[in-house]
């Protein structure tokens, strides 16, 4: 059984947050925690609060044993696109994408 926890429209690009999830799949919860702090990354931040929750999704909600969990999956799937612009040269205009995040982890317990 997976416990998961999701954070939607997270404005930041899923290519940034996609390194951290690569990072942590696979991993056993306290490991992968012990990479998220450490590493100097801005999706850091929101992705051990999600990670936490699904700890905790699967300790309340399923019985799981908080200490024999590990990431099964760690997905960054792209939210929708806000767009917005910036006036140029010659009266121009220029269009900047402000990409947004769908971020899923789930936590399973070790065989």
């Amino acid at each position: 059984m997976e416990a998961k926890a999701h954070l939607k429209y997270l404005r930041m690009s899923p290519r940034k947050v996609q390194i951290l999830c690569d990072l942590i799949r696979g991993k056993d919860t306290k490991t992968a925690c012990a990479y998220i702090m450490q590493t100097p990354k801005a999706a850091s931040e929101p992705m051990l609060k999600v990670l936490l929750s699904a700890m905790a999704n699967a300790e309340n909600n399923h019985g799981m044993n908080r200490d024999n969990l590990v990431v099964s999956t760690a997905v960054a799937n792209p939210g929708p696109i806000l767009k917005r612009g910036r006036p140029r040269a010659k009266g121009r205009y220029n269009r900047i994408l402000k990409r947004t995040t769908h971020l899923t982890i789930g936590v399973s317990e070790k065989a």
